[in-house]
């Protein structure tokens, strides 16, 4: 896997994956940024959100649930002094289908956070990482709003 990071100006720089596919970053303005971007920082959030929640909806549909939508809502706390790593971060998962229970959605939750999620288990050797969910069983929705 490879990836390239390019200054532009300012605080801002665009990140290239080893996929193609691009990303600006920006920082802060009071360091120069232009708030054109995420900051650094926050694309490790954004890349531990998206890494846990393909595991979830993957481990879910691989047990032949329907999945309707699965949302992560990330929030973390970093050090107050250099360098400002992340010291507790809490993933909270919102899964939609219908029938979805809580044992099935639990388990997937634990699978990724343990075994599967590489972001996860990486960024828990520096910061204290919890978990929770919330199961919306959309069964019989469909009738409720025709």
């Amino acid at each position: 896997m490879k990836a390239r990071v390019k200054w532009v100006d300012g605080a801002m720089m665009v990140g290239e994956a080893g996929s193609g596919h691009r990303v600006t970053m920006d920082g802060a303005p009071e360091y120069g940024g232009r708030d054109m971007g995420p900051r650094p920082m926050e694309m490790l959030l954004l890349g531990l959100g998206g890494c846990t929640e393909f595991d979830v909806v993957h481990i879910l549909t691989r047990g032949r649930n329907e999945v309707a939508g699965c949302e992560v809502e990330i929030e973390a706390e970093r050090a107050e002094k250099d360098p400002k790593v992340f010291t507790k971060i809490h993933v909270h998962f919102k899964v939609s289908g219908p029938g979805l229970t809580d044992k099935v959605v639990s388990r997937a939750v634990k699978l990724s956070a343990e075994k599967f999620c590489s972001a996860s288990l990486m960024l828990a050797k520096a910061a204290d990482i919890t978990h929770d969910y919330e199961v919306i069983d959309t069964a019989g929705a469909e009738e409720e709003n025709p």
